[in-house]
């Protein structure tokens, strides 16, 4: 019996054919024991906050395309480190003292690397490569100690990326903007180059590590309440504006949420188990497209930060940029996962990303308020129209 997942304009409904086939591989959820996320892991991504946050700061400290450059240039590795941590967790049981103290041991790596982000093209830029290597070691050699293949990241982090970021600490300016971009390609491309090495040895757990992937499109989602509160929680007394600006922005966050977990959550976790070759949906639906979500998340929360500041002005060409365009990329960023699970093309929400980048002209025309308002309205419209597209499915 064919098994439907369903994503009006997200992922769409889900049958044997659409997906590539199940065959050989749509009882690999049934056949492991239930895996949940330890709280040792829930514990590891407290710090993962503060990277997050962090981030968000350098961006809405400057953005423009080179201040957009060199925070993405620092998120991958905080990403990637992230990442590596989550795979190894889906991979072996870490519910135990030894795998604990490895995941605390890259947490703390984690932390060094989350403090060094707002100086890291400045005076702390060794110190987060330096913590970038730690963690990618501490990866590598819990790997082999288990058995697995360090001819892919695990090996590549430890040997090459982590080196090249402690090089790039050391040098200043546009060279080490450079080798930190040469590094982050390198992570970046290796899961794909080392694909066919990986594909036979690495077996995931398909209900852990969409799990896992969820939780850190929450984190990126908690620094938007952040970046709305914290900038008029100071504000002696507030306007009528500011808290019209406050609400429509909580209304924008909830629209964001809903897109992800009322339908995509579940039709890339329905991806994963029932995929014929796992790494390969690892790395395109979960690891890639999960960058580009978390991404787009922190993009639209330096945009919040301006709106709810001064909801009266119009927005800089910068934050309206990352407020209209981080949205833009997050709904296409549906386009891409749900033509990489099924082969099918997600309209809905690519429409909604070329009318949020239509929108990008009037921003600096507009107060921010009125900005706020019409995307906030764009993405609830949105989600009506899926849930009663679902609806009229079942």
């Amino acid at each position: 019996m064919t098994e439907a997942v369903t994503e009006p304009g997200g992922v769409g409904e889900v049958s044997d054919s659409a997906s590539g086939g199940t065959e050989g591989a749509a009882g690999v959820e049934g056949e492991l024991p239930e895996k949940r996320v330890t709280n040792a892991e829930l514990f590891f991504d407290l710090v993962f906050v503060l990277c997050v946050t962090q981030v968000s700061a350098m961006l809405h400290a400057r953005h423009d395309w080179a201040g957009v450059g060199r925070a993405l240039v620092v998120l991958v590795p905080l990403y990637w480190a992230w990442v590596g941590t989550s795979i190894q967790a889906s991979t072996h049981d870490v519910d135990n003292p030894v795998d604990r103290v490895t995941i605390f041991a890259i947490g703390l790596g984690g932390l060094f690397m989350a403090l060094a982000v707002p100086q890291a093209y400045g005076g702390r830029g060794l110190l987060f490569g330096c913590a970038y290597l730690a963690v990618r070691l501490v990866l590598a050699a819990r790997t082999q100690w288990l058995g697995g293949a360090l001819l892919g990241p695990f090996g590549v982090g430890a040997a090459l990326t982590g080196p090249l970021l402690v090089l790039g600490g050391l040098l200043h300016g546009g060279a080490r903007t450079g080798v930190w971009a040469l590094a982050a390609a390198i992570d970046l491309s290796t899961p794909a180059l080392t694909r066919r090495h990986l594909k036979a040895r690495v077996q995931i757990h398909p209900g852990h590590l969409p799990e896992r992937f969820s939780l850190f499109v929450l984190i990126a989602l908690g620094e938007t309440i952040v970046s709305v509160g914290e900038p008029v929680a100071g504000i002696p007394q507030l306007t009528a504006a500011e808290l019209i600006a406050v609400a429509v922005s909580f209304v924008l966050i909830s629209a964001l949420w809903w897109v992800y977990f009322a339908y995509a959550a579940d039709a890339m976790r329905h991806a994963v188990t029932t995929a014929v070759i796992q790494v390969d949906m690892v790395r395109q639906v979960l690891s890639y497209a999960h960058l580009s979500l978390v991404g787009s998340i922190i993009a639209v929360a330096v945009g919040l930060t301006e709106s709810v500041e001064f909801p009266g002005r119009p927005l800089s060409a910068g934050g309206g940029a990352l407020l209209l365009g981080g949205c833009a990329l997050y709904l296409a960023t549906f386009g891409y996962t749900r033509w990489r699970m099924f082969r099918l093309h997600s309209m809905t929400r690519l429409v909604g990303a070329a009318v949020m980048l239509c929108l990008l002209p009037a921003a600096p025309r507009l107060p921010a308020l009125a900005t706020l308002s019409l995307q906030a309205g764009l993405l609830v419209g949105l989600n009506l129209w899926e849930q009663i597209r679902r609806r009229g499915m079942n």
